[in-house]
């Protein structure tokens, strides 16, 4: 079996199906593990991304590197008042964070050496359904599979094999701002945000705000804008002082305690423009290939992307160990995941503007810097 992608969703794959015996391999087009920044703090659910990390024999790791106190969360108003607070109890562990790099190496560190092929980015996979299976590498390489998983995120490259679905943008964009050994650089700053998270909005415009582990901050400024907002205004991603100068204007009604987020980051902003596929999002079963996570069910980032695609992961994986043959199993899988990847999309079609709405915290870019 290949598994496409190693995030989150196509690790937890692969671990559930060594741990009962079956042979997978990961290829993933990153060098390696470290070749980029692999994006802020996740919080897995207890019925849904806990699940998977229990079948994966790996949640007793999780709960060590988690952070329970990340689940408090703050909304403030634009004019800087502390409109909501909620502190989680003590022994709260329902959605505890944690950093996605931790995530992913606590998965990478349960995985046989040699299972996840780095430098292996997928250009196509070709082969009549049914199989045989190849999968195109962009070096020239190709290898065969029985089963093909695209776990390889919003713009997948083997969703084409089973739908000609393509992400489309909601009309929301996030721009990333990072904050470093905040307690001693940004104070400020890091008492906005507290131990967890922190959001406010005025309905035209939103900001997010994650603690993150060794006392970093990230902040989402949300706003509507058109997907090529840059390149429109003359402006380039690493033109850090015009951007901002461009956001302080667009803020410049918001409290000044709020908008040291846009005046004091370091170093460039990064454009996350919001994607999400059609709803309902389904194919016709093939025995060959099947798709898990983003690359099954891109929705706005409103915290349930990453639980899914652990859960997708792992039920894939266990129904893989149990079922008579691989087509029972895929059809298995698709028949509990697709019902549920489309009811949890049509609740959260167009929902992108409530990353927007000054109703109420309860949302995060869980999945804004993509699988």
């Amino acid at each position: 079996m290949s598994v496409v992608g190693a995030g989150p969703g196509g690790l937890t794959c692969a671990r559930v199906l060594q741990r009962h015996g079956l042979a997978v391999t990961v290829h993933e087009r990153d060098a390696g593990p470290d070749a980029r920044d692999q994006g802020g703090t996740l919080d897995l659910h207890a019925d849904s991304g806990q699940l998977a990390l229990r079948a994966a024999g790996l949640l007793d790791g999780f709960l060590r590197r988690a952070r329970p106190e990340g689940q408090e969360m703050r909304q403030w108003d634009p004019s800087g008042s502390l409109a909501f607070r909620h502190v989680p109890d003590a022994d709260a562990l329902f959605k505890p964070e944690i950093n996605r790099g931790h995530l992913r190496d606590l998965l990478l560190d349960s995985l046989l050496p040699g299972t996840v092929r780095w430098g292996r980015a997928l250009d196509r996979v070709d082969g009549a359904p049914g199989g045989p299976r190849r999968l195109h590498f962009t070096d020239g390489t190709s290898v065969e599979a029985d089963l093909v998983i695209g776990a390889d995120g919003a713009f997948s490259r083997v969703r084409p094999a089973l739908s000609p679905a393509r992400p489309a943008y909601t009309g929301v964009s996030f721009l990333e701002a990072w904050f470093s050994d905040v307690d001693r650089r940004h104070p400020e700053i890091a008492a906005l945000v507290g131990p967890g998270s922190a959001a406010a909005a005025d309905g035209d415009r939103g900001m997010f705000a994650q603690r993150d582990s060794g006392d970093r901050i990230r902040v989402y400024l949300v706003r509507r804008v058109p997907a090529d907002w840059l390149g429109a205004s003359g402006l380039t991603a690493d033109d850090t002082g015009a951007v901002r100068a461009r956001l302080l204007d667009e803020y410049a009604h918001w409290s000044p305690r709020l908008r040291r987020m846009i005046t004091d980051n370091e170093g460039p902003y990064v454009d996350r423009p919001i994607h999400a596929l059609p709803v309902p999002h389904t194919w016709e079963h093939d025995p060959t290939v099947t798709l898990l996570g983003d690359a099954a069910h891109l929705m706005p980032p409103l915290g349930v992307g990453v639980n899914l695609a652990l859960l997708d992961a792992s039920e894939l994986a266990l129904a893989l160990t149990s079922a008579a043959t691989v087509e029972d199993a895929v059809r298995a899988y698709e028949k509990t995941m697709l019902p549920r990847s489309v009811e949890m999309a049509r609740a959260l079609d167009g929902a992108a503007a409530h990353l927007l709405s000054a109703d109420g915290p309860g949302f995060g870019p869980d999945d804004a810097a993509g699988a």
